[in-house]
């Protein structure tokens, strides 16, 4: 059985779009997704399910939306392309804090970092459905917006690799 990734977008543990993680994994339970955990309060849930991607993700995006009154975001991957990212990322060498993989349903495109803004020192590369961007001067300082990535969703480094982790060990 197929192990995923969700990745929830505008999913936090502020006021507006707070969804507790145990309602995200009792959702994933409701709809027939096995073995459903979360990882941090962020919204990200790793699950078995027999259904196709496209039928994962619409099936829950629908959930969320009910739930939250609004449409919800979700990113989803299969625990191979975890992996892939995690092994692709080209700032293995940065510290995993200050890398993230922005998170997109579709490729990037040739362009997608024609357009940004409040760019300082940051670094970045394009990856299959991902952007990679490395903060040297570390997240919370930057200014930077990339106009193509205002669909996605960030995770650092270090919940990826968690993520590929448990999603390895659900998948074997």
């Amino acid at each position: 059985m197929p192990t995923y990734v969700a990745l929830l977008r505008a999913v936090n543990v502020g006021g507006t779009g707070k969804l507790p993680m145990s309602e995200l994994r009792a959702m994933c339970e409701a709809l027939g997704f096995a073995n459903a955990r979360t990882y941090i309060a962020s919204g990200n849930v790793v699950f078995d399910s027999r259904l196709a991607a496209a039928s994962v993700k619409k099936r829950l995006e629908q959930r969320l939306e009910e739930y939250a009154g609004k449409p919800v975001g979700v990113l989803l991957r299969t625990a191979a392309e975890m992996a892939a990212i995690l092994a692709d990322n080209p700032f293995a060498d940065a510290p995993p804090e200050r890398t993230v993989a922005i998170f997109l349903d579709a490729p990037p495109g040739a362009h997608a970092l024609d357009k940004l803004s409040g760019q300082s020192t940051e670094q970045f590369a394009i990856g299959k459905r991902e952007i990679y961007v490395f903060y040297p001067d570390g997240i919370g300082r930057s200014k930077l917006k990339i106009a193509a990535a205002k669909d996605g969703t960030a995770r650092n480094m270090n919940t990826v690799a968690t993520l590929a982790q448990w999603a390895a060990g659900s998948a074997s």
